[in-house]
């Protein structure tokens, strides 16, 4: 089991994140122990990591709430799941297409400024 502090430095994020998110409902899978303080397994932090991933993608934290009451439901909600991951991946993959054009035009751009500088 790791901390909360262990899960902040594992998952390179803050422990107000954390707690943000357990009070978003984000973390339902957490348990407590005797003193209150949260508890997190292996499997709680990968899916802490899967959480930091769709929220650094642009998912929307209601949307992650809504995958993850769906993770809790159960294997009967793996095709609601599934289907959520392929739309947030096609979102991914047209903001990934669109920074690479922009990517483009900033090189294009500093190429012409390396044109005209001397060495």
């Amino acid at each position: 089991m790791y901390t909360i502090n262990e899960v902040a430095e594992l998952c390179e994020m803050s422990v107000h994140t954390i707690r943000y998110y357990d009070k978003e409902g984000l973390l339902p899978f957490i348990t407590r122990n005797k003193s209150g303080n949260r508890e997190f397994s292996a499997n709680s932090l990968e899916l802490i990591r899967l959480i930091c991933c769709l929220k650094n993608t642009g998912m929307p934290i209601k949307e992650i709430k809504r995958y993850i009451d769906l993770l809790m439901e159960g294997e009967q909600t793996s095709e609601m799941r599934r289907s959520m991951m392929v739309d947030h991946r096609k979102e991914v993959a047209r903001q990934f297409n669109d920074l690479k054009k922009n990517l483009n035009l900033i090189d294009l751009k500093i190429s012409h400024y390396d044109r005209k500088i001397p060495i």
